[in-house]
This record gives C-alpha cells, structure tokens and sequence, in this order.
C-alpha cells in the first residue's frame, strides 16, 4: 500500500517544525517546499539523517520545485510574511499592505499546488489566516471541504495549556473549545469547559478565568514579546493534529476555520468553528447552541474577519 503525502509550503519555524512531527509520528512521507531552495532541501536532509536515530522510516525530501509535492494527498501552507517593524521607520506596515503581500504569495503557493495535487486537501497557517483561506479558496477553485484554516486547534490548545497550569491538574483532563477567528476577538466558551468533566466554573473563580480567556487571546503576543518571533510549536501541533485526523481517517472534532453556508447566521465567511475531520477533509461542520453572550462575541469575531477579507477585493 502506498504512503500518504504531505507537503509543507514554507520551511521557516513552523514549517519545518510541522515536518518534523509528522516525521515523527510517522504519519506520512514529507516534502518541504520554500523559495529558498538549499533551506528546504538542508532541513528536510536534516531530518532524514534523524531517522535512524528516531526510528521514523519516511521519505523526506526538500526543494523549490513544486514538481516535487505532485501528488500530494494534502499540503500546509505556512508561506507568508510576518508583521514586523521596518528597521528604518520603525514602524509596522499597515494592515492591508500585510494582507496584500500575503494575498500574492499564498496565492502563487495555492495555483502551484493545485496545478500538481488537483485533489489534495489544503490546511492554511498563513497569517491573516481567516483572509488567506479566501485566497486559497479563490485560486484553486477547491470545493470548500479541502480547503482547512488552523487556528482553533492553535487556540484551543493555549486555552487548556493556562487552565492546566493555573488548575495544577494534566492537560489531557481539560476539555474545552475556542471559536471565531484568528486574533483578538476570538471566542473562548467557558460554559463548554470542564475538567474530567467537572464544569470549569466550579474549580476557578470568575477573575482567574477570565484572565485565562484574555491570555488565550493575546497568547500569540505573548511569544512574540518574549522571542521576538512568532511561535512556531504550538501552531505547528495544531497544524499535525489536523494532518493526522486526515491522512489517518480519525474522525476528529477540532475546531477549524471553515467556509460556512448558513451555520450559525454566515454564509461564505470562513469562521472557526468544530468540525469533524477525516479523509475527505471537513466531513462535517457542528453547530453548538450559543447563548446571546456568545453569540455576540462570535459576531464580533465575524465582523472582524470580513474587514480583514474585504480587502482581498473578491
């Protein structure tokens, strides 16, 4: 039986990261894809001189020629630029110049990648994410179920990282989820919170967890001013989280955004939300019964994703 495929468009942090654990839990075997060929082709050499180390037995290869990643049963998009300062101005390029820039290079990355993978399922980490998965969508012409944004699995899991941490109990007994879109305005449900099933508002007190919501919130930040970069392994996990739901079938409930048609009040807004994913991508979109103070907050989030999207000009 012959290997799934992933490809990896982009060989920075996360990028090469994304390749690693999928290495690792040998899910599948791996092509890393960056403009900057020897980058691409040197990390994924790197990791293929791990392998007898850490007893994954993949293929990896590297390099800038999307003739490499045909095939592909689905492909990350990690390409992009971050928001930085220009060492001269000091200043921070404006929002629609960001998603500009960044509407160009995933949408060369998304034409190559249909052009060679016309059925692969795409999971998009570039940054605006909700705005990059239009792109995507607009140039490959990809049915909305293979076309993923990862964001609530990031999201989801800071939220239950700070929870462990200020609870003192292990991260596999917190269950919760965060919706919305990829930024500050995303929605964190305590009321969908619970510890081994122990509703989450029993064990915390309201101020502790409504500091938890707002670190979830500004959890990208934090890393940046600590590193000075964004993270890269917490989005790389939640990226191979939703990787191995796919390639391996499982049937996972992850929250991802997806284009919505009419689910919870949008219609063709990509809008984080829990969906099922297997072999086919998102096989199918959950609606949850919010209460008016969530619904509010997901609005929210949703008018914040379109001002971002309406500058895309489709």
């Amino acid at each position: 039986m012959a290997r799934s495929k992933v490809t990896v468009v982009g060989a920075g942090n996360v990028g090469a990261t994304c390749a690693h654990w999928i290495a690792s839990r040998e899910i599948a075997d791996v092509v890393l894809i960056d403009i900057l060929d020897g980058v691409a082709k040197g990390k994924a050499l790197d990791l293929a001189e791990a392998a007898p180390v850490m007893k994954f037995d993949l293929k990896m290869t590297g390099g800038s020629d999307y003739a490499l990643t045909a095939n592909s049963d689905v492909v990350v998009i990690t390409a992009g630029v971050p928001r930085k300062k220009d060492p001269v101005t000091g200043q921070f390029p404006s929002r629609d110049d960001l998603v500009r820039t960044n509407q160009k290079i995933v949408g060369d990355v998304a034409r190559e990648v249909a052009k060679y993978s016309p059925n692969a399922i795409l999971i998009i980490v570039s940054n605006p994410l909700d705005a990059m998965c239009h792109v995507a969508l607009h140039e490959t012409g990809f049915p909305a179920n293979r076309v993923i944004g990862q964001a609530g699995a990031l999201d989801t899991a800071r939220y239950k990282a700070f929870l462990a941490e200020a609870l003192n109990v292990s991260v596999r007994d917190i269950h919760g989820i965060v919706l919305g879109g990829h930024g500050d305005e995303m929605v964190p449900l305590p009321r969908h919170t619970s510890v081994a099933g122990i509703p989450v508002r029993e064990l915390l007190p309201e101020d502790k967890l409504q500091a938890i919501i707002e670190r979830t919130r500004k959890g990208g930040g934090e890393i940046v001013g600590l590193v000075g970069v964004s993270a890269w392994y917490a989005p790389a996990a939640g990226t191979v989280e939703m990787v191995e739901a796919i390639i391996r079938d499982q049937k996972r409930v992850i929250p991802s955004a997806v284009l919505l048609s009419g689910q919870y009040g949008y219609d063709g807004l990509f809008v984080g939300v829990p969906v099922v994913l297997g072999k086919d991508g998102v096989e199918k979109i959950i609606e949850m019964e919010l209460n008016d103070e969530e619904k509010a907050m997901l609005e929210k989030s949703a008018n914040a994703v379109k001002s971002v999207v309406g500058v895309l000009g489709y």
